[in-house]
């Protein structure tokens, strides 16, 4: 199975020792299974974002901040795996080369205003994906933020097109924080790749690609 991983920097963070324990997940995905993994900025892009911003940067420019910072994420991860491609592709015709002879592949950013989901998507859609995990911060796709709405409904099962609906109200400005965006969805309806949206933990990264979604389901 070939599957694309979205690895938001929220979860993916910076502490040493969560680092290791996805690296070694991922490392036994890609063990049996062709595996890209796409890594937002997270912290890092927010902070350097926030001070663009203050500097006068137009939203452009901090994309490009935010896509560097991805860049940066993704060679840590690279560092702790041992299946991984050891350069981070610039973009997708890049990373389906280095698939040719990598178990895994691991990149960040491409072009500003794309999200790191938008990119995974993309990346799912380019390489022909068999699978498409979006591994963010709350547990799934839900009716509203369940970190804001008290009563917000998590869906199991969603169409494409109820996806695009649910998060089109998303917010689009550099180093946004929401579990899909819509560029994403788009490219998740257009391409019909099946998509878990799940909480980031490598346990859950595990479970998915057993096809045991604590989340919810896409397709």
């Amino acid at each position: 199975m070939k599957i694309v991983i979205s690895l938001g920097g929220s979860v993916f963070g910076n502490d040493v020792a969560r680092i290791r324990e996805f690296s070694r997940v991922l490392d036994i995905i890609a063990e049996n299974h062709q595996t890209f993994i796409v890594v937002g900025g997270g912290k890092l892009a927010r902070e350097y974002i926030a001070k663009a911003r203050e500097l006068g940067a137009s939203e452009t420019f901090c994309d490009y901040i935010g896509i560097a910072a991805t860049r940066m994420n993704a060679m840590l991860l690279i560092s702790a795996m041992k299946s991984a491609a050891r350069k981070v592709p610039a973009d997708f015709m890049e990373a389906e080369e280095l698939s040719k002879n990598s178990r895994a592949v691991v990149m960040g950013g491409t072009f500003p205003g794309h999200t790191t989901d938008a990119t995974a998507a993309l990346l799912a859609e380019f390489v022909g994906a068999d699978l498409f995990i979006n591994a963010t911060n709350v547990d799934g796709v839900y009716s509203g933020d369940p970190r804001k709405v008290r009563d917000a409904v998590r869906y199991e099962r969603l169409r494409p097109s109820e996806l695009v609906e649910i998060v089109g109200k998303g917010s689009m400005k550099a180093g946004a924080n929401v579990v899909v965006d819509l560029l994403a969805a788009k490219i998740i309806e257009r391409s019909g790749v099946r998509t878990y949206v799940i909480l980031g933990e490598p346990e859950n990264l595990l479970k998915a690609v057993d096809g045991d979604v604590v989340g919810t389901i896409i397709e």
